[in-house]
């Protein structure tokens, strides 16, 4: 189920700009990164994120046992630059694998003897094993001169809905909805205008099915406007797209807002929540009216090439995340 999920999201992606996008873009992630003593087989040792503001050293150092501690142990953290798409330190662990939470509740990814953990120092639980050894993958994938943190989309996701959706779900839900009435396939280019000539017709042709389904779903009749202002939809439309919202798992609504971000369309990311939209037609939704102008005016490389490699990475990762925390 892992492979046919991350095959299907990752065929999007196989441009060969993936990684100058990853790494000239700054993908957040946390920033300290802290294990347990590598020559200890003891396995409740860990592997955490987590952040330390003042720290600006691009080295990493290794802390000493607690003198205190019952348990003696030591750490190795990482540096600010770990959350900014930099080549951080060497890879420190030799195997990585999944085992089954402790309560039985959950899969947990393993470097070495280590449960790799969140933010906040708790295991990195997470609702399937598909994701688990998806997530697993990513650290595999790391090579030994270096750790490569955008590469990862799936561990900082992961962080995101076990960390900051349950703490943060309303507000969350509540900035969703305050661009829901500017959503991108709401906006119509005017059809009277030399600038736009061919833009309205594209986006009948492509964005109308779309809202069509939207209407038979929640039984209201998206409106569409050609102000950059936005219009209103009717509140029918937006109290059901609020209840939707509401009834999402905190894996879902992380995927959803991801989505939602990178397309600037609630309306997409849910059409890919529902099935409605495969990755692909999703992205030529969201490019829809910039792939014009390239067709027009020509791609600008270094530009318009690596924009497009982002997208594919930002949309393809969260499906695939989304699709991989669920217990079908």
């Amino acid at each position: 189920m892992a492979s046919a999920v991350m095959k299907k999201a990752l065929n999007p992606i196989k441009d060969s700009l993936i990684l100058r996008v990853l790494s000239s873009r700054n993908l957040r992630f946390g920033s300290v990164a802290t294990a347990g003593n590598p020559e200890s087989d003891d396995p409740s040792l860990s592997f955490t994120f987590n952040e330390k503001k003042n720290d600006k050293s691009d080295s990493i150092y290794v802390k000493g046992p607690n003198s205190n501690s019952q348990r003696e142990t030591t750490s190795v953290t990482m540096p600010m630059s770990f959350m900014t798409g930099s080549i951080v330190g060497k890879r420190f662990y030799q195997q990585v694998s999944t085992r089954e939470a402790d309560d039985g509740n959950g899969w947990t990814v393993m470097l070495d003897y280590r449960t790799l953990k969140t933010p906040s120092k708790r295991p990195l639980k997470l609702p399937t094993l598909s994701l688990a050894k998806a997530i697993a993958a990513e650290w595999e994938y790391q090579q030994t001169d270096g750790i490569r943190p955008f590469t990862m989309p799936l561990m900082k996701l992961a962080c995101t809905a076990l960390e900051r959706v349950p703490l943060t779900r309303m507000k969350i839900i509540d900035y969703l909805m305050k661009k829901f009435n500017q959503d991108l396939v709401f906006c119509r280019a005017p059809g009277d205008s030399d600038l736009t000539i061919g833009v309205f017709e594209r986006q009948v042709e492509k964005i109308d099915p779309l809202l069509q389904w939207v209407e038979s779903e929640f039984g209201f009749k998206p409106v569409v406007y050609s102000s950059f202002f936005g219009g209103k939809q009717e509140d029918g439309l937006v109290n059901a797209i609020q209840n939707l919202l509401k009834k999402t798992d905190d894996c879902e609504l992380a995927a959803m807002d991801a989505i939602a971000s990178a397309a600037h369309s609630l309306v997409i990311a849910i059409g890919i929540f529902h099935g409605k939209l495969q990755i692909e037609e999703a992205i030529e939704l969201i490019r829809l009216e910039e792939d014009l102008q390239v067709d027009k005016w020509g791609l600008v490389e270094g530009g318009h090439d690596i924009d497009i490699a982002d997208l594919k990475v930002q949309i393809s990762s969260a499906a695939a995340f989304l699709g991989l925390s669920r217990r079908y």
